[in-house]
């Protein structure tokens, strides 16, 4: 493994140490059918080795990968823009807050709060301008007004037509059943199949 200062790391690999594993991975039908079992054994090391070997090798490309954490430039501004982001919802993941969520356009909205804070805004223009982008469904408590009477009340008002649907259709089934007392006859045919069994 070579490596410089500036540029990613760079794996030169042996070309004979390659192919060699290669044969001993492949089948190889020219072989005795005794030695069969030593070479499955030998190509299945083999197979695992490289495993570890790859997953060795792209475990330490990870970290170049991933998203470096970007320091914070002003405690302040941080500690405001979470406690703001707490009563915002993520509009990808709509049960998280702002705050709590990982998505790329929350991580986009957050640098955007701390952008309009920088430049001097109030929380409440923040908001506004929030709810005037994205409407009431950004806030995690939207207010109780006309445009939200239906997120307020409207499992309430499923539940409640849900139940009076369910009394109606009870008290239909109820009607339909007859409760006719057994005549004479019924009753010792009945007394007859219970003594039989």
């Amino acid at each position: 493994m070579n490596s410089d200062r500036n540029g990613p790391i760079s794996v030169k690999l042996c070309v004979t140490s390659v192919s060699l594993w290669w044969t001993l991975l492949l089948p190889q039908r020219h072989r005795e059918p005794q030695r069969r079992t030593e070479t499955s054994l030998i190509r299945h090391f083999g197979m695992a080795a490289m495993l570890v070997i790859v997953g060795l090798l792209s475990s330490s490309f990870w970290p170049a990968l991933s998203k470096e954490a970007k320091p914070a430039e002003d405690p302040e501004i941080e500690q405001r823009m979470k406690a703001l982001t707490e009563q915002l919802r993520c509009l990808v993941c709509q049960n998280e807050t702002l705050a709590d969520s990982r998505a790329d356009l929350a991580e986009g909205l957050r640098q955007e709060i701390r952008e309009q804070m920088k430049a001097g805004k109030s929380d409440q223009e923040i908001v506004a301008f929030l709810t005037q982008r994205y409407g009431d469904f950004v806030l995690y408590k939207p207010p109780v007004k006309s445009t939200t009477y239906l997120l307020w009340f409207g499992p309430f008002v499923l539940l409640f037509a849900g139940t009076g649907v369910l009394y109606r259709y009870l008290k239909k089934r109820r009607e339909l059943i007859d409760e006719k007392p057994l005549t004479a006859d019924e009753r010792k045919r009945a007394e007859e199949i219970l003594r039989q069994v």
